[in-house]
């Protein structure tokens, strides 16, 4: 009938696409041909723009295309008048604000925008914030245009007091925004340090409101997950800081090893690590990597040649490749031994008000559980709480936590299991430190470990004791670290246990006693 729309058939449908993608595809071909054939010329002309330009606006991530008109306006540049060569960058500006309509999460369209302004004769930064501002109206949850808002937020000279508060109205329209809470995490360190203790990253008084503006957001909804992400970091569970975590030289065995926080790589040329034993200072030692990879937490040094002394202590220092500088000062504990530990932090240690506000939270948790008993970021948050509080006196319900959680989210059993492994590690590796006596075993046996943390610690153990334990084949990696253990049990540890005896006697060569049964 007249003036009614035909409905197509599903078949007339499906052929009618296949045609629009064909003509497209001979399009893109086409067009692409025609580049590489004006790249191959070195024709870096108004056409190749024009070209481009017609394939970005419909696919705004092709790399090599967007490399094509950086070189293109690079000539144009050398070939235009003064007054004009801030056009040419306005106009392409223009054209990367048109793809990213297309795709608003374009990785090249992003980083061709950073290039321009970064060339351009006279780049407009606070239009840039203001673009950004209007974006995340859009999306708020863009981090592509949250990352190129930092970028710009810092050319622009734009105050943290002011991204501070910008940070606020985004969460307070919409909690579930990771890199609005991440942003935050960046500027509350520059506004409100802890003076009184700088390896807190933000004030006492400044962290007990933004506990409780968590809190608020994560009881809005207990099952989104980017407020509790956020109370990780302000309760101190994130990646340690750089420093020196153990060392011990022996100078009968002629053998040092030093362990660190987080992987390095001493045969860097600006990096240098010293003891004031050795008698090679004028010249850099050669440390060997535990596992022979470039960067790693324990490194070797074998053929040691030390100075006569009766000192009681040596003084261990590096100097990192940014120019810092940590030391440790390692202690006899026999006639030939130097040991050193710097006593791990598993989070961060926190005045009385603030351990009274994670105790009202904990108690909220607690509530929530009653009606919510199976909410497994609350079940997380309140094990995370219960460790800032009191980690040893909490340890049993902690791992209770942790058991119910498997259950409760059997997609993330296995985190949840290394998690349990890793906590075990940490009380009773605390234990042993607290002792101060090396020369007694580590003992970490019957705690259902399936993998190793804190390796570098055991780099400086003679005994340790893993038996009884779940640990699993890629678990043998760690014992490379084990560089001066003498002893070691393993027994029913591993389900093969001929295999892991024959690499652990290749990995730990110390050794004088293994007990490996099944």
């Amino acid at each position: 009938m007249h003036g009614r729309l035909k409905v197509r058939s599903s078949a007339e449908e499906a052929a009618r696409k296949r045609k629009e993608q064909e003509e497209k595809a001979q399009k893109f071909r086409s067009g692409m041909g025609r580049i590489l054939l004006k790249k191959v010329s070195d024709e870096l002309d108004d056409e190749m723009m024009e070209l481009t330009g017609r394939i970005l606006t419909s696919n705004p991530d092709i790399a090599t295309l967007w490399n094509l008109r950086r070189r293109c306006i690079q000539k144009m540049v050398l070939e235009e008048e003064e007054d004009f060569k801030q056009g040419l960058f306005d106009k392409d500006l223009n054209f990367t604000e048109m793809c990213l309509q297309v795709n608003p999460k374009s990785y090249c369209a992003w980083h061709h925008r950073c290039w321009i302004l970064e060339n351009a004769p006279a780049p407009n930064w606070q239009k840039e914030v203001d673009l950004c501002t209007k974006y995340l109206k859009l999306d708020e949850r863009n981090f592509h245009c949250w990352d190129y808002r930092r970028y710009v937020v810092e050319k622009a000279k734009v105050s943290p007091e002011a991204e501070l508060e910008f940070c606020t109205e985004k969460i307070q329209r919409n909690f579930s925004n990771y890199s609005s809470w991440h942003y935050r995490s960046k500027l509350l360190p520059l506004l409100y340090p802890n003076l009184n203790d700088p390896s807190l990253p933000i004030s006492e008084e400044r962290l007990r409101g933004e506990l409780e503006l968590v809190l608020t957001a994560a009881f809005t909804d207990p099952s989104d997950s980017s407020a509790w992400f956020y109370q990780r970091w302000l309760l101190g569970y994130s990646q340690p800081e750089l420093d020196i975590a153990a060392f011990r030289l022996d100078t009968e065995r002629q053998v040092a090893v030093v362990a660190f926080t987080r992987p390095v790589n001493l045969k860097l040329e600006k990096v240098r690590l010293t003891f004031d034993l050795s008698k090679e200072t004028d010249q850099k030692l050669e440390w060997e990597s535990a596992t022979d990879d470039n960067y790693c937490v324990t490194w070797i040094l074998r053929n040691v040649q030390t100075k006569p002394s009766d000192q009681s202590s040596t003084l261990v220092s590096f100097l990192d490749e940014n120019g810092k500088t940590f030391t440790l000062q390692a202690e006899k504990h026999s006639p030939c031994s130097f040991i050193g530990i710097k006593k791990p932090k598993f989070g961060f240690e926190f005045g009385t008000a603030v351990l009274d506000v994670l105790k009202n939270q904990l108690e909220s948790c607690q509530q929530l559980l009653e009606y919510e008993p199976e909410s497994k970021w609350t079940l997380l948050t309140a094990a995370l709480l219960m460790k800032a509080i009191d980690r040893a006196g909490h340890h049993a319900e902690i791992l209770a936590c942790l058991e119910k959680l498997q259950s409760v989210d059997p997609m993330r059993k296995g985190y949840y299991r290394d998690l349990t492994s890793r906590w075990n590690i940490e009380h009773r590796l605390e234990q042993w430190i607290d002792q101060a006596n090396y020369a007694h075993k580590v003992d970490l046996s019957g705690l259902k470990l399936e993998r190793i943390f804190y390796e570098q610690y055991l780099s400086v153990a003679d005994e340790i004791d893993l038996g009884a334990n779940q640990l699993s084949e890629i678990a043998l990696n760690k014992f490379a670290h084990f560089v001066f253990c003498k002893r070691l049990s393993l027994e029913d540890s591993f389900e093969n246990g001929e295999k892991a005896e024959s690499m652990v006697k290749r990995l730990c060569c110390g050794l004088k006693e293994l007990t490996v049964a099944v």
